[in-house]
């Protein structure tokens, strides 16, 4: 049954399994009470495990447990940590917008949000020619400038997805606070940007990308703040429960944004390189936030309506 299938039994090699499995747990039995053999033990101990799994464990295809990933799992998983996904869409353009409020009034606050190295010359000091020129590819990057920095971005935000999941253990305090900080840095960026008068065009360049990239990273502080939420407040249940409950939500539902991500990525190094149109940047980026909010929360609901 191992290597082929349950097909290439006889019916008569089926009735009988149920006794053959009786007869090796006796035997198990019969090992562990008199045998001093620890590797027939072993052996016996083995066999019955894997006799359990092939007669009472459910046999799903791998093919159907992938599709069933995308076509539930996924979603669902999604779907139950909404009010936390909402919590940090929120987070993000709160601070976003103060960031920009405040480096408006006062342009030395980019210093205090944005590292030097993640800045590049992008800073309250740039021209708006420079600043226009990190925008748009050329032939004049020779030398890939703007897809080594897009590298680097994917990157760098891929980490901040990763450690807002899994530092949520941490009463989801430190995931508030990377939530908190990527929200600053869009809109000290932003703020650079508007002043130059190139607000629309900043907006449409990190768009083509970001719809994706950035939802990612709020599923993934959501993620990350379910199982924090989880571990301060278990209710009844004692917190390593409460913490396996909600784990099993936010692990699927963090799997799952690894792709989003790698699409965010594939859009930030390849799209976002080779197109400089400003308003089919913002489509494609509107189309894939569209997208996946239909996936996520609009599908779903529909097939469980028709279901019921």
């Amino acid at each position: 049954m191992e290597k082929r299938s349950i097909r290439s039994l006889t019916d008569e090699d089926l009735l009988g399994l149920p006794a053959l499995y009786r007869t090796t747990l006796s035997s198990l039995s019969v090992a562990r009470d008199t045998s001093l053999d620890r590797g027939l033990i072993t052996y016996l101990e083995r066999l019955c495990t894997r006799a359990y799994f092939q007669i009472y464990g459910v046999q799903t295809p791998a093919w159907r447990q992938f599709t069933g990933f995308f076509a539930r799992g996924w979603p669902d998983a999604v779907r139950a940590i909404w009010r936390e996904t909402l919590f940090c869409v929120a987070l993000t353009f709160g601070a976003a917008l103060l960031a920009y409020l405040l480096i408006r009034s006062d342009p030395s606050w980019f210093y205090s949000m944005i590292p030097e190295g993640l800045a590049d010359g992008r800073d309250p000091s740039a021209t708006a020619e420079y600043l226009r020129s990190t925008l748009y590819n050329s032939p004049k990057d020779k030398d890939g400038w703007l897809g080594a920095f897009a590298t680097f971005l994917f990157t760098h935000n891929s980490q901040i997805a990763i450690f807002s999941f899994a530092l949520g253990f941490a009463f989801a305090v430190p995931t508030v606070l990377l939530i908190l900080y990527n929200g600053l840095m869009l809109g000290a960026f932003y703020a650079v940007f508007a002043a130059k008068g190139l607000g629309l065009n900043v907006v449409a360049w990190l768009m083509i990308h970001g719809t994706t990239e950035i939802f990612a990273i709020c599923i993934s502080g959501a993620a990350g703040i379910r199982i924090g939420m989880a571990i301060a407040f278990p209710g009844r249940a004692s917190r390593m429960d409460s913490a396996v409950e909600a784990g099993r939500t936010a692990a699927i539902a963090m799997a799952g944004t690894v792709i989003m991500l790698a699409v965010a990525g594939l859009l930030e190094g390849v799209g976002r390189q080779t197109i400089n149109n400003d308003g089919l940047r913002a489509l494609i980026g509107s189309a894939m936030l569209i997208g996946w909010l239909a996936y996520f929360y609009a599908w779903p609901g529909r097939k469980r309506a028709h279901g019921d």
